[in-house]
């Protein structure tokens, strides 16, 4: 799976890749009505990925985290609702890396996560 971020391919690949599709539903006239019957204004479909990897040397952890550090970037990703790969823009929530060792005079990092939501 090649994932890309503004046209550059991630320095590894993600062990766990997950889409959700988001109904964005902020519009006043969702609700329901007397007899109990749903109305729904839906805006808006966007995209939440959830991501994360294993053990990572200390150089791709870097270039994970700095491929996504500005407020908004280009993701390329598969999309499993559209059935292609697609391009879209994103925004990255928290992105912890909890777990470091040193082997051999390498850092290592493990279990980098981190959320992306669709602008």
């Amino acid at each position: 799976m090649d994932i890309k971020v503004n046209g550059t391919s991630l320095a590894q690949a993600p062990t766990e890749f997950t889409v959700t599709p988001l109904d964005i539903d902020d519009s006043e006239a969702t609700g329901r009505t007397a007899d109990g019957t749903l109305h729904r204004a839906r805006i808006a479909v966007k995209r939440q990925i959830d991501m994360s990897w294993g053990l990572l040397n200390w150089a791709d952890t870097a270039s994970i985290l700095q491929a996504m550090e500005g407020p908004f970037f280009e993701l390329t990703y598969p999309d499993p609702m559209d059935g292609k790969y697609m391009t879209r823009t994103f925004y990255a929530g928290n992105r912890p890396t909890p777990a470091a060792l040193s082997k051999g005079g390498t850092v290592y990092w493990s279990k980098l996560k981190m959320t992306l939501t669709e602008r």
